[in-house]
């Protein structure tokens, strides 16, 4: 019987099996291929862009190439706020315009009643004016009235004081028109709704919040922020109380971050306190707060859990005291033996050595628990 040799291609696998299909992962710079693409029947598609799937990897450490999503799952997404909601200046005058604009109104009130002839005499005297019979109030001497007296009212009207560390936030029919920073008499349009916002650095101390340490313990505890409006316009009008949001922003940060015991070692109270005051700044920026600091001021345990932690917290320290304590009579026994033996004051054998050592043991050991 004669046999052929048949020869397969490298797609092909062993006999009895399907082929192996071709390796479609060259090298590092592979890219993605859209889905839909394997399922078309058009013979000519119109070529779709094609982006890496492989965002790298480290050289010579056998580290596998690492897949990028979306959205990754250790970057927090920031709350949306109105890009053109952003702190601008306001147009704004000295306040001697609007002095001058109010008195040329009041004058130009005066003009009129004269010019009408309804000036009483006493005031015609004082204002050292001519005499003179009148024309009466017409449809003339009403509209000079209308126009003087508008005038004084958007002079007299739109004057108001700048103070150092507030701001006023102007809004005209709705939408926001500016921030006056600026100090002293000012006039700005009297037409504009104000509201005055506190730019100074503030402290704030706040109520009891609930918070838990490592393992879960609840805990109360009392937060001292120090923080400042940076952005008048989105403190003002992104949200509806800027105060109660960065108290809300404390009580989440205070929810995430374990909070050190009461009896802990200053380097976790401080670590403590740069994890709130990163978490509380990040979310306040996006209203226009400034979060300088956020340090835990007081924590103790919650009244349901007090009793039992005081009475672990008692029993951790009777141990450790009771460690110290056998800790130094151990090392007088041992120095008292040690003396004795070196200068030859005693000759022991092992069995006369260990009851010397059970009794200074005792010895000690009384004498240190009878000791003030």
């Amino acid at each position: 019987m004669s046999t052929t040799t048949e020869h397969t291609s490298d797609s092909e696998g062993p006999a009895g099996q399907p082929p192996r299909p071709a390796r479609l992962i060259q090298n590092e710079a592979t890219t993605e291929i859209p889905v839909h693409l394997l399922f078309r029947d058009d013979p000519d598609p119109a070529p779709v862009p094609l982006r890496p799937a492989v965002v790298g990897r480290r050289q010579g450490t056998g580290e596998q190439p690492r897949l990028r999503g979306p959205g990754s799952a250790g970057v927090r997404q920031q709350p949306h706020v109105d890009p053109e909601l952003v702190e601008r200046p306001a147009r704004v005058l000295p306040g001697a315009a609007g002095v001058l604009a109010g008195a040329g109104g009041i004058a130009g009130c005066l003009a009129t009643s004269w010019w009408a002839g309804v000036l009483p005499p006493l005031a015609s005297h004082a204002l050292h004016l001519p005499a003179y019979a009148g024309a009466g109030v017409g449809p003339a001497q009403w509209a000079a009235y209308a126009g003087a007296g508008a005038l004084g009212l958007l002079g007299l009207g739109g004057l108001t004081r700048g103070r150092t560390g507030r701001a006023w936030v102007l809004g005209l029919f709705g939408r926001y028109g500016g921030t006056v920073r600026r100090t002293g008499l000012l006039w700005v349009n009297p037409l504009t709704r104000r509201h005055r916002v506190d730019v100074r650095l503030r402290h704030w101390r706040s109520e009891t919040m609930p918070a838990a340490d490592g393992n879960g313990v609840a805990l109360r505890v009392v937060v001292l922020v120090v923080w400042r409006v940076r952005d008048t316009a989105r403190a003002s009008l992104g949200v509806d109380d800027h105060e109660r949001y960065l108290r809300e922003c404390v009580e989440v940060a205070l929810a995430r971050v374990p909070v050190e015991t009461p009896d802990g070692a200053r380097a976790f109270v401080a670590a403590t306190g740069e994890a709130l005051t990163r978490l509380v700044a990040a979310d306040a920026a996006a209203v226009g707060l400034e979060v300088f600091s956020v340090q835990p001021v007081r924590v103790e345990y919650a009244p349901e859990v007090a009793a039992v932690m005081q009475r672990r917290r008692i029993a951790v320290l009777d141990a450790q005291q009771r460690s110290r304590m056998l800790t130094s009579v151990v090392d007088s026994v041992e120095d008292t033996v040690t003396r004795l033996t070196m200068r030859g004051l005693v000759d022991l054998d092992d069995y006369e050595r260990k009851s010397l050592v059970r009794e200074l043991t005792v010895a000690f050991a009384v004498g240190r628990e009878h000791a003030p």
